[in-house]
């Protein structure tokens, strides 16, 4: 299966911020420059998301309420189940990122590139995607004041200052799109680059307040297996509830692929800013969970992705799919970001 160049990234800035973690004054500013850079991220988002595009996604709601229940009820639904492996399978920190992992919102980019080429409906995956993202700046830290409470470190300033350094920007880049839209279309490539230097930075600050907090002696190579084998559990109860539970619920071929990949993936570009918001000093053991199933998605949804691309698109499969796909083909894959 194969490996995303960009994990490799993440690990060797995880192996950075060990070696040479940020303190005092320079980690200040690294603070200071990972907020800047997510602030832009976000707003990077915005200005890529045709409104248009988002109304006429609208339509399809029943795909979209599909995937948020996915998302934001069943997902974090397991994780309150596996509360039962403390302290078996993993310690109290692993299993509060674990939990966090599963109150993100899910990913935009990755989902967009495994339903294109499984032959799924692409243009629902956009918006599936970039709604989940938009309804996570708010749920996403309601539930972790409902679920982690004190242990999350939420508060009513937290839930502010994750809107003003997500949402605001997202708004402003959806009022600015007129005039940079094109531009940043034209660029893609290149602020790609910006998207996942990004979450590099983030990483690097979180993981390097974990460093000076000393909190990585409470992570021992057996909790980390333990925490492994229940994120491929996870992952694989994820897969299967999306894929059987939206054929139960008479979706078609095209509309299954774009809600299993959507409704099963976990979003890095927008749990590191919330869990660094949320957990403070202890935000690099919280997105360990997350980083470790980030990448199992990717290898997993790959294979799956490849398999989906030989299936046989019977008549009965076209006609279902023809709906949907007839209006929304004028959707460009290349409104998404990279980072996923």
């Amino acid at each position: 299966m194969p490996v995303d160049p960009y994990i490799l990234l993440l690990l060797g800035t995880v192996g950075l911020a060990a070696l040479v973690p940020a303190r005092g004054t320079s980690a200040d500013v690294a603070s200071g420059a990972s907020t800047a850079a997510i602030a832009f991220l976000f707003f990077l988002y915005g200005a890529r998301l045709s409104t248009r595009e988002a109304l006429d996604g609208l339509k399809h709601w029943r795909l979209h309420v599909t995937v948020l229940a996915c998302t934001f009820v069943i997902f974090p639904l397991l994780g309150l189940a596996a509360r039962g492996l403390v302290p078996v399978f993993l310690t109290d920190p692993l299993y509060q990122g674990l939990l966090f992992l599963t109150l993100v919102p899910s990913t935009i980019q990755s989902s967009i590139a495994f339903t294109s080429m499984a032959r799924g409906n692409v243009p629902a995956a956009i918006c599936a995607g970039s709604f989940s993202s938009l309804v996570g700046i708010v749920v996403t830290p309601l539930l972790a004041a409902a679920l982690l409470g004190s242990s999350g470190g939420f508060s009513a300033d937290s839930l502010l200052e994750i809107v003003l350094q997500l949402l605001v920007p997202f708004v402003a880049g959806q009022v600015t799109r007129r005039w940079i839209g094109g531009f940043i279309t034209r660029h893609k490539k290149v602020l790609g680059l910006v998207d996942r230097g990004s979450i590099l930075l983030v990483v690097y600050t979180a993981f390097s307040e974990g460093m000076v907090q000393g909190i990585w002696h409470q992570v021992s190579p057996l909790r980390l297996g333990g925490l492994l084998i229940v994120e491929g559990v996870l992952l694989a109860l994820m897969l299967a509830l999306t894929w059987y539970g939206s054929k139960a619920l008479r979706f078609g071929r095209e509309d299954r692929i774009a809600i299993q990949f959507a409704g099963s993936k976990k979003s890095l570009a927008s749990g590191l800013p919330m869990a660094s918001v949320l957990f403070g000093a202890h935000a690099s053991l919280a997105v360990l969970p997350l980083m470790l199933f980030h990448q199992m998605q990717l290898m997993v949804c790959a294979v799956i992705a490849k398999r989906r691309s030989h299936d046989p698109v019977t008549e009965e499969t076209a006609e279902v799919s023809a709906p949907e796909s007839a209006g929304a083909s004028r959707t460009s894959v290349g409104t998404a970001t990279r980072s996923g």
